[in-house]
């Protein structure tokens, strides 16, 4: 196991879908070795779920010198047409990815997956969890391997990012608490004869709904719903099926043919009550499960990684306390709410079918698509942008809410700044240290940059792009304060680093 020689050092991560990749790689990018399990053969399938990566994720991907061999792959859309009357607009959006990302999860996999495994990251495949217990000192996992045997490992902490049937969340306790919102929801990929005019199709009647994207591959998903056919998930499926709920909800079924996966599934709306039991943690669809509508889970996912990374890490090398991690629980689980919100929102919107329903639908998506605050916050919601974590009582007004990829006066951008996993300090222009000037063990956890404007506020920027501070000016003394709070250790003397 890498680095078994010291247990009070080592993650172990369960799972290797696109939110446990996240967190080994960042784990192990921060010197923390990582050994990840996944039950499942060395081998990402091509049978993707998720096919839509929005603005904030990929603000964290482009904090890890991904997003744009991302964006070369994928297709980007900046509009949509939702229940054929409202107008989704997304280059309003503030942020460097004003559109949303089109592209199958398989292709994130990958690309995470080669960061990870150039981190050093330790992969066990064929490897499944039996069993786990753990001490005030660290953790035990069984694991039965691809022999049969079973062999137990140790680690400071444990993370299940095994989906929505966990063995981890199971093995400590924690309840899955939810319903099934649909039954019957039908998923085939497909050739099709003809193309569609958009990237995206998506749209609903009183009785179906359908969305399709592209593979890349000359295939595409289809993912619909009937209400007329609602069978448990074990009856057979045809694509004569497919072809008539795919007419029903988008007016033609584009000449689809040769079907290489089909499939019956129910979508369910379920949350673990905690995130964390002592050293164990939950992320992903182990945490969280919500309908597919607005392209949520899988971005939900990777934003758990993103926030529970860094802290783990900071925390291992001795860098902050351990009711950092207490923050993880305190911030992410509101955020799974709220996705449960509004993706069930969004498909029982779906699902009306009764006269006054579809009248008040419309009327909905009317006002909407005419009052920009309400089109903005929905739109800041769907695409994560518009979330920001509580902050303690008396803080700044900026602390805890997500900054933008501003240019800095060096010339480069905040969110290549924030790779490495460092905090971020931006200080006016008038501020004359740089990056080069911080010295002792805060150099490879703390970057200092200038603004490019004549804006005089003082910000520090955690690694998930968060602020952990700002003042209004940059006090020497409430910036070293900030300094020790935050990133821990010791720097320059504060006349030189701040001066």
């Amino acid at each position: 196991m890498n680095g078994s020689s010291y247990p009070d050092r080592t993650v172990i991560v369960v799972g290797s879908g696109p939110t446990g990749l996240l967190l080994a790689g960042d784990l192990a990018a921060a010197g923390v070795p990582v050994t990840v399990l996944e039950k499942r053969p060395q081998k990402i399938s091509n049978l993707s779920r998720a096919f839509v990566l929005h603005a904030r994720t990929l603000e964290q991907l482009d904090a890890r010198a991904l997003a744009d061999e991302l964006e070369a792959v994928g297709q980007a859309l900046d509009r949509l047409r939702l229940f054929g009357r409202l107008d989704v607009d997304l280059t309003t959006l503030p942020s460097r990815f004003n559109h949303l990302l089109v592209l199958p999860q398989y292709e994130v996999e990958k690309a995470l997956l080669r960061r990870a495994v150039e981190a050093g990251v330790d992969f066990r495949y064929e490897s499944e969890v039996v069993g786990l217990s753990q001490d005030a000192d660290g953790v035990t996992v069984d694991v039965r391997g691809p022999g049969g045997a079973t062999e137990s490992l140790r680690a400071a902490y444990a993370v299940g990012a095994d989906g929505m049937r966990s063995a981890v969340r199971d093995a400590v306790g924690l309840p899955f608490p939810g319903q099934s919102v649909i039954r019957s929801v039908v998923l085939a990929d497909v050739r099709l004869a003809e193309k569609p005019d958009t990237v995206l199709t998506v749209n609903a009647t009183g009785d179906a709904w359908a969305f399709l994207a592209p593979f890349g591959d000359d295939y595409y998903r289809i993912i619909g719903w009937y209400r007329g056919r609602d069978v448990p998930d074990s009856e057979p499926l045809d694509l004569d099926e497919v072809r008539e709920i795919t007419r029903l909800a988008l007016g033609r079924d584009f000449g689809m043919y040769d079907a290489r996966w089909m499939s019956r599934f129910k979508s369910d709306e379920r949350q673990a009550p905690s995130y964390r039991v002592g050293r164990v943690f939950l992320a992903g669809d182990a945490a969280h499960v919500h309908t597919p509508a607005g392209g949520q889970g899988m971005n939900t996912g990777l934003q758990d990684a993103a926030n529970l990374g860094w802290k783990l890490a900071a925390v291992i090398d001795g860098h902050a306390g351990p009711e950092l991690l207490d923050t993880y629980q305190a911030e992410r689980h509101p955020v799974g709410k709220a996705v449960l919100r509004s993706s069930g929102g969004i498909v029982r919107l779906a699902m009306v079918k009764r006269p006054w329903s579809l009248a008040l639908r419309a009327v909905l998506m009317g006002f909407l698509n005419n009052f920009a605050p309400a089109r903005s916050k929905v739109n800041s919601q769907i695409t994560g942008i518009g979330y920001a974590y509580a902050a303690p009582r008396g803080s700044h007004r900026l602390t805890g809410t997500r900054v933008p990829d501003v240019t800095l006066a060096n010339g480069g951008r905040l969110y290549e700044a924030l790779r490495g996993g460092r905090f971020v300090l931006v200080t006016p222009r008038t501020h004359a240290t740089t990056a080069h000037e911080v010295k002792g063990d805060r150099r490879n956890r703390l970057a200092v940059e200038h603004w490019a404007s004549d804006r005089r506020t003082a910000l520090l920027v955690r690694p998930d792009g968060y602020v952990a501070w700002a003042a209004d000016t940059a006090d020497p003394a409430a910036i070293e304060a900030a300094l020790a709070e935050h990133v821990g250790g010791r720097g320059l003397p504060l006349k030189r680093l701040v001066a």
